[in-house]
């Protein structure tokens, strides 16, 4: 069974890969990566899986990871900025660099941190680490962080990117049984026309994306 596109709504999605857990689709037109709704865990299942992280704002080695988001975005903001750290685990660390910097942070996941009164707010910046690829709905969230942003503002994403079909069948990102979306450059060009945002591939798994 086909699936529209959960980013761009499109029908033209094929196969793109099978392993022995689940099928891999790929949309003609955003050519976004994703695993059909039907075989996603449930959402108890997912927490499940993110209770086992161990990430915190005391891990050095998790911290130099972030720093390849956090240092570019700190070239870039004004000080202080308010921004919003989207999907920030249970172990929310890049919110306490971006403050350590300077700037004002909110937090939102939907498992952690699940305070709605974030989306009354607009933000100078909005970050998402390792988050894009646990998207069910990556449109419809994706439009809502832009809906967030200032004018000028940047979304800061870190996400692993789909380089080549033979490459994806040996890929251990598509091993964690919670991503089920996986961005490609293609993909990321298609979200800057898409919402008019400049797009910057600043390295294999950071994006940066400004709102005029």
């Amino acid at each position: 069974m086909m699936q529209t596109c959960p980013l761009c709504a499109s029908p033209d999605t094929s196969g793109y890969h099978r392993d022995k857990q689940r099928d891999y689709l790929v949309c003609g037109q955003c050519s976004l990566v994703f695993v059909p709704a039907w075989q996603h865990l449930s959402a108890a299942e997912e927490k499940a899986v993110y209770d086992l992280h161990d990430n915190h704002g005391a891990d050095s080695g998790y911290r130099r990871f972030l720093d390849r988001l956090c240092t570019p975005l700190r070239e870039r903001l004004p000080t202080p900025a308010r921004g919003l750290d989207f999907g920030c685990g249970p172990g929310p660390t890049l919110s306490l660099m971006l403050e350590e910097a300077g700037h004002r942070m909110a937090l939102y996941d939907p498992f952690y941190a699940p305070d709605d009164a974030v989306w009354q707010c607009q933000y100078d910046v909005i970050t998402a680490t390792e988050v894009f690829e646990h998207l069910a709905h990556p449109g419809a969230e994706i439009e809502r962080l832009v809906a967030h942003l200032h004018a000028g503002g940047w979304l800061g994403v870190m996400t692993k990117r789909v380089r080549s079909r033979e490459a994806f069948a040996t890929w251990h990102y598509i091993r964690d049984p919670t991503h089920v979306a996986f961005f490609a450059d293609a993909t990321f060009a298609w979200l800057g026309q898409r919402f008019g945002l400049n797009v910057e591939l600043v390295d294999a798994d950071v994006v940066l994306m400004q709102k005029p």
